[in-house]
């Protein structure tokens, strides 16, 4: 009778996963600076479509039968907002109209064990 060799029992060693990232490492999508495709599409079919919306608005600001006062102001904050930009919000924080001043306070209040201060 031969010696028959019992099978090999190896150990189940466990694996370490390579999922997840590392704090800060990007492992998929767009790389930076990369512009999105379908917004660059979206972009350019709307820039086509330019001058009708402008003149849209011009007719609105103009007013006519039936064009709302409140649609006129609309129509002209958009085309200024378009021409110049959007007006930057100022935030006030007195009637002087000094700037807004943040105030921190740290309270350091020392307590002894018999409750007495």
């Amino acid at each position: 009778m031969g010696a028959e060799s019992a099978p090999a029992m190896t150990a189940k060693v466990a694996k370490s996963s390579n999922r997840g990232s590392k704090p800060g490492e990007r492992r998929g999508g767009r790389t930076k600076g990369t512009p999105n495709k379908v917004t660059v599409a979206l972009k350019d079919a709307a820039r086509e479509h330019t001058q009708a919306a402008l003149n849209t608005l011009v007719s609105v600001m103009a007013g006519g039968k039936g064009i709302p006062a409140a649609a006129q102001v609309n129509a002209a904050k958009e085309i200024l907002d378009r021409g110049y930009g959007k007006a930057s919000t100022v935030l006030s924080g007195d009637e002087d109209g000094g700037p807004v001043q943040l105030v921190t306070r740290i309270e350091l209040i020392g307590v002894r064990p018999d409750g007495n201060r």
